[in-house]
């Protein structure tokens, strides 16, 4: 079987074209993805349409909490909250694509004569796949063609899918992924060309890129100190870490020791230039901190 092509995101850097896809693991992952591709639309005069029967001012990223006039943005037709009957049931209560499709098309077209550069789609179909004996695949994987034929060829339009992984079995969480082409992650928290670090959920930790070097230790030890553990265990993913200095060996060595005594810094997807780099210095005599999964074979759970 063919392996699927992606691209993954960061949510700043979705564009017109771009059917994403965004499989969040809890409230604060959605939120961090969903808030910032609402607001920056805002902020920019793109029309923002949201498909939900949750109140405008709930939202990621709207109310006062946000300092963000949820009522202007509604007058003004900026904001479109438009609820799941009026965007995708039949009288019957029934989910349908095709009225979907059609409410996607009539904003696009709306916000063009409106005068907007672009218009930003999102809505979370979880509801639908969560509910007991009433889950329907084939329906949302025909939705998610429609959408897909209708945004990704705009030059306006571009939407993120959410759903909770929670909501439906593996095969079928990869099967609806796969009929987007962007997957959409949260806004690095440090990108400086030589460093990227990346906040993960699911496991719950960081994604570390690059390389880490002794100018780069304290804004490392800074976002390492700021993800909570809930408990349980941090871990890092190193995939794609191709340098690390033993001064930052030491830093996750200090780190690892102020965990719980039932955590650890686990170390995932090492990659074998920086697992040698550990063996050196004995990374399984160091702590509290543990080997974790190997790299990552391709065609997985995203």
């Amino acid at each position: 079987m063919e392996t699927p092509w992606f691209a993954k995101r960061p949510v700043s850097d979705v564009r017109p074209g771009d059917h994403g896809w965004l499989a969040y693991s809890g409230p604060e992952e959605r939120d961090r993805i969903i808030e910032p591709f609402i607001q920056e639309g805002l902020r920019t005069r793109e029309k923002v349409v949201c498909v939900t029967d949750t109140p405008p001012e709930r939202l990621p990223g709207l109310g006062t909490a946000h300092r963000v006039d949820v009522h202007e943005h509604l007058r003004s037709g900026q904001l479109r909250v438009i609820t799941r009957p009026d965007a995708c049931l039949g009288r019957n209560g029934a989910f349908e694509p095709a009225k979907m499709a059609d409410t996607i098309g009539r904003e696009v077209g709306a916000a063009f004569d409106q005068g907007f550069r672009a218009v930003r789609l999102t809505t979370d179909y979880s509801w639908l796949l969560d509910r007991p004996g009433s889950s329907d695949l084939r329906l949302m994987l025909g939705c998610e063609h429609r959408v897909g034929d209708a945004v990704s060829p705009s030059t306006m339009a571009m939407a993120i899918c959410q759903i909770d992984r929670r909501a439906c079995p593996p095969d079928q969480l990869i099967a609806l992924r796969d009929t987007h082409e962007v997957l959409v992650e949260v806004n690095p928290e440090f990108d400086d060309g030589i460093l990227k670090i990346v906040r993960t959920f699911e496991p719950d930790g960081l994604r570390v890129e690059g390389e880490l070097d002794a100018a780069r230790h304290s804004v490392f030890a800074e976002k390492l100190s700021q993800v909570r553990h809930g408990g349980g265990s941090v871990h890092l993913d190193l995939s794609r870490l191709g340098f690390i200095d033993l001064g930052a060996l030491h830093l996750l060595a200090r780190h690892a020791t102020r965990l719980p005594a039932d955590a650890s810094l686990v170390l995932d997807h090492l990659s074998p230039d920086v697992e040698h780099v550990i063996e050196m210095v004995g990374w399984h005599r160091l702590p509290g901190l543990a080997r974790g999964r190997g790299i990552p074979q391709t065609g997985g759970l995203c």
